[in-house]
């Protein structure tokens, strides 16, 4: 980590009013939290926090709320709650905190849905300026929302009496960076995904670093229309051919792509699958996973790999039948001895799924934060900490 920012773990915050931007956007249904992994995630940061005698002032997102229209669908009450099972201590939970934190006896609250705010999502001056009153140090440990520059993300960081970097994002960036400036070769990313626009940027930037790309999902779909194969009914972006070509012809990275892939005649758990190579692929056909030799083909160049980057399926794994491709990477990833990074919700699914956790050197708290750092090998609230700090 960059040691022109402070990092919040060598500060004193013995009684200040300490204010941790978390990511606590965790996936809740009918008021009941599905999975407390981003909570879990954030418990160690928090302790510290307490252990050095600090009000601790806790900030998150949840959700896409319109703060036009809210109708506490997204709040955070459901999250204090289970804070405070998980801590067992008390949390105050403040639903209305921006016009001032009264003074009470409890160390730990959480202030409800920054994007509840008019201006957060804008990175409103005026807000930012309101929440850096509200603390005495800023702690920016959010990486999942570590991409977006809104106030409570960004804003703040300018305004606050002190600004640092909390343990969680100071960790990621630490991994992240040893994957990308100094990994051991053979370097392979794995990027799979529905479409090469949203993640060209991430494979340009990879291909500058990577001996070996491996796409997947449906970015490869594009990729075997670049070579001018049939792709029947699959999902395709035609407007991507050029970039996709202009990879394939790259120099110093290898991206292989199916020989064989796995198709249906619709997308549904209830289709039946058949593997054809790909130049058997009909008109009507919709390509839903790698086929089997392609699968040897990829786990032979995994097998070999010193690091390897991963970030979305090779196939539609949710359904059994066109699951087999992401499955036998998946278990390669896992008997591979190297430097392993995981990131992206989807992916962190498939490694749940095939219980290969154990396995992985590092998982990602983030999806947008986590392609954004592999594409620019920053991040915005990670500079503007940064230039803050420059003497």
């Amino acid at each position: 980590m960059d040691m022109q920012i402070p990092r919040m773990q060598d500060l004193d915050l013995q009684g200040l009013r300490t204010m941790i931007r978390l990511d606590l956007n965790v996936p809740i249904e009918n008021g009941v939290i599905t999975s407390a992994a981003r909570i879990q995630a954030a418990l160690p940061t928090i302790e510290i926090a307490l252990s050095k005698g600090a009000t601790v002032i806790l900030l998150s997102h949840l959700g896409r709320p319109d703060p036009e229209a809210l109708d506490g669908s997204f709040s955070l009450e459901p999250v204090a709650r289970k804070l405070e099972e998980l801590m067992g201590k008390p949390v105050c939970f403040l639903a209305d905190w921006i016009e001032g934190i009264p003074d009470i006896n409890d160390k730990l609250i959480l202030c409800e849905n920054t994007r509840y705010l008019k201006g957060e999502k804008t990175n409103d001056e005026s807000l930012s300026k309101q929440i850096a009153n509200l603390c005495d140090v800023y702690v920016m440990d959010a990486f999942g929302a570590s991409h977006r520059q809104h106030a409570s993300t960004f804003g703040v960081v300018q305004y606050a009496e002190q600004a640092c970097i909390g343990p969680l994002l100071s960790r990621e960036i630490e991994y992240l960076t040893k994957a990308l400036s100094e990994p051991e070769k053979p370097l392979v990313a794995i990027i799979g995904g529905a479409k090469i626009s949203s993640k060209l940027g991430v494979i340009e930037s990879l291909s500058k670093t990577c001996d070996h790309i491996i796409v997947g999902g449906a970015i490869a779909n594009t990729f075997l229309l670049a070579e001018g194969k049939e792709t029947g009914k699959s999902l395709i972006e035609p407007e991507m051919v050029g970039p996709a070509t202009r990879i394939l012809n790259l120099d110093g990275v290898n991206v292989p792509i199916p020989i064989d892939v796995t198709v249906a005649k619709e997308f549904s758990n209830e289709a039946i699958a058949e593997t054809k190579s790909v130049e058997e692929i009909e008109k009507d056909d919709v390509i839903l996973d790698i086929g089997p030799e392609t699968a040897i083909i990829y786990k032979d160049i995994i097998n070999k790999a010193k690091t390897i980057i991963w970030n979305g399926p090779l196939g539609v794994f949710e359904f059994d039948q066109f699951s087999n491709g992401t499955r036998s990477l998946a278990k390669a990833v896992e008997k591979n001895s190297g430097f392993k990074i995981v990131g992206g919700g989807d992916t962190v699914a498939v490694v749940e799924k095939y219980n290969i956790a154990d396995s992985i050197s590092y998982i990602s708290t983030g999806g947008g934060a986590f392609l954004e750092f592999l594409k620019n090998r920053t991040l915005p609230s990670v500079e503007v900490l940064k230039n803050r700090n420059k003497v």
